[in-house]
């Protein structure tokens, strides 16, 4: 092991344990939702909101701590999510109603959305964009990894009597815990300081009313409203308006939320198109295909999360040969391709499934889908990294990681909508539940089929710049004018006190 990786390693280690308990708090859940509600005599609605109410505050802020990590020190700002997802999971466990368990869970959002867009963005700032195909493949297996076992860990909580599902909220906080501890040893990040600082707050309101407004029709359209109705159109038209607002705000703030020159650059606005497949995809499979196995097949929540292990196993192997590939060659554009098509042909093989499919071919349609997710997931938020100033890499990364969790909150709201609406369609016509589900399903992952295909269109689309070597674009013409100097970590030393500044926190 080389000298830079033995300074990235430990720090990168605590970067993606953070990243994976965050991530696995959004599907922990799934499989404990029955369980939890009934102890807390909660309603339908708060079952829905359960997991909504974490989606949404994580979607809606993660474009402000990807701001905020531009201005001020990002080790400071993991931490403090850190501490935020902390406070949300142990209020969640010792929630005494679904009232105080949804709040409880949008206070842990607030944290998700801060810990998995600063990892992005500490890791951006740590490791040159050619070197970081190598470690972007331990950072996709964390992040996938603990989405798609979320549902498994939830069900051996569940169907473990001596814990209970109040352990899937509090099993994080130990491992939430050493990260901090870990992250305060480890993680040494130059900070550019800058005078002067403004932060956007009427651009960060206007954007987290707006998609809030968007989420909570998508949450709620179809079962307690109906697609046309007064309700449609105050929250749609009302999140418009707000969108809109933002972004007229946007365009004229000094230190923007998300910056429009970064959205306007044709490898972002194709990175986010990509991303949102991506999305969709990983957390479409996770939920659809535990409740599939579940629902349909007649298996338990435990031996629905293994049978998962196929796309884990997916996902764990791409992403680690296509980063140590990418690494070598600094060529990330086959990879996306290659992941995209792979990501399409497994949903258009679980496109075909019901209830008597064998197990042998869904196994390899997940294997398919696992493997690009691995090419892809990460790839894409290496793309926009790789085409913006180290400046900016905190509002790019944030920007395609909210696009991404849009997607794939409305994604698999949409598609859940789908899902029930047919289920109910069939068993009206006297289908058995089984069938209809697993029919239902099938017509879910043809729909996905179609959303991956996207991704295609847009890896094929992309003209990626080859990967650099420096941390900074060098070029002085691309690069903005607080633009931080090209830093090559691996041969930083801290500077000594007499030195004095640049800081590292």
């Amino acid at each position: 092991m080389t000298t830079g990786r033995r300074h990235i390693m430990p720090a990168l280690t605590a970067l993606l344990l953070a990243l994976f308990v965050s991530t696995l708090s959004s599907t922990v859940v799934s499989t404990a939702l029955p369980r939890m509600l009934l102890d807390l005599h909660g309603t339908p609605t708060q079952y829905t909101w359960v997991v909504t109410a974490t989606l949404l505050a994580a979607t809606a802020t993660t474009p402000i701590w990807g701001k905020l990590a531009d201005l001020f020190s990002k080790k400071a700002l993991l931490q403090a999510a850190a501490a935020v997802f902390i406070a949300g999971s142990v209020a969640a466990g010792l929630a005494q109603d679904g009232g105080q368990l949804i709040a409880a869970r949008a206070l842990q959002g607030a944290g998700v959305g801060g810990l998995q867009a600063l990892v992005q963005i500490a890791i951006g700032a740590m490791i040159p964009p050619r070197e970081r195909g190598r470690y972007a493949g331990y950072q996709s297996s964390a992040t996938a990894l603990s989405t798609i076992g979320g549902p498994l860990v939830g069900g051996l909580i569940v169907d473990t009597s001596w814990l209970g599902w109040r352990w899937c909220f509090l099993i994080g906080v130990p491992f939430a815990v050493l990260a901090m501890i870990l992250l305060q040893i480890t993680l040494r990040l130059p900070v550019v300081r800058r005078d002067h600082v403004r932060i956007d707050y009427a651009g960060a309101t206007l954007i987290t009313a707006g998609v809030s407004a968007l989420l909570i029709w998508i949450s709620f359209v179809g079962d307690a409203f109906a697609w046309l109705s007064w309700q449609t159109a105050a929250l749609t038209g009302g999140a418009l308006l707000l969108l809109a607002a933002a972004a007229w705000v946007e365009t004229r703030a000094a230190e923007p939320v998300v910056p429009p020159g970064v959205l306007r650059q044709r490898t972002t606005a194709l990175a986010i198109l990509g991303s949102l497949a991506a999305g969709t995809a990983m957390f479409g499979a996770a939920v659809f295909l535990t409740q599939y196995f579940q629902v349909s097949r007649g298996h338990t929540p435990t031996q629905a999360g293994l049978l998962t292990i196929p796309m884990m196993a997916g996902i764990l192997l791409a992403s680690i040969v296509a980063g140590n590939l990418i690494s070598r060659t600094g060529r990330v554009k086959p990879f996306l391709v290659t992941g995209a098509i792979s990501l399409t042909a497994g949903f258009a093989i679980l496109g075909l499934i019901d209830r008597h499919t064998p197990l042998l071919l869904i196994g390899a349609a997940m294997v398919l889908i696992g493997a690009g997710v691995g090419l892809t997931l990460q790839n894409f938020v290496l793309v926009v990294q790789n085409a913006v100033p180290l400046a900016d890499i905190g509002a790019a990364s944030a920007t395609v990681s909210f696009f991404r969790s849009l997607g794939g909150t409305i994604g698999v709201t949409v598609l859940g909508a789908v899902l029930a609406r047919q289920v109910s369609t069939d068993t009206a016509t006297g289908t058995p539940p089984a069938d209809a589900y697993g029919d239902a399903t099938g017509l879910v992952f043809t729909i996905s089929a179609g959303v991956a295909l996207l991704g295609v269109l847009a890896a094929v689309l992309l003209r990626p710049a080859p990967l650099r070597t420096s941390l900074d674009i060098t070029d002085p013409h691309k690069a903005t004018a607080d633009a931080a100097p090209p830093v090559d970590l691996a041969a930083t030393t801290p500077p000594s006190p007499a030195n004095g500044p640049p800081a590292h926190r």
